[in-house]
């Protein structure tokens, strides 16, 4: 399998605080192009973001690289950010 490269704006440095909000847009896009469910997992990437200012490098998975995007729960426990 072949390994993925991670673009970020800030050359890889990933963290609360790590995206202004004007780069939500661009990084939800990215972290969402390959779901089958894209207008959800937009609106949720981008509040998400709105609140974290993060978004975890890749497609899926990698969460814990913003641990906001990580805690933030839904009122039953589930993960919230996609």
């Amino acid at each position: 399998m072949a390994k993925e490269t991670q673009y970020h704006p800030d050359g890889g440095n990933y963290g609360p605080g790590s995206l202004k909000s004007y780069q939500c847009p661009k990084e939800c896009t990215r972290r969402c192009s390959q779901t089958q469910y894209r207008k959800p997992c937009m609106f949720y990437c981008q509040k998400c973001c709105a609140k974290c200012l993060c978004v975890p490098p890749g497609y899926y998975g990698n969460k814990t690289m913003c641990p906001c995007y990580n805690n933030w729960k839904t009122k039953r426990g589930g993960p919230k950010c996609p």
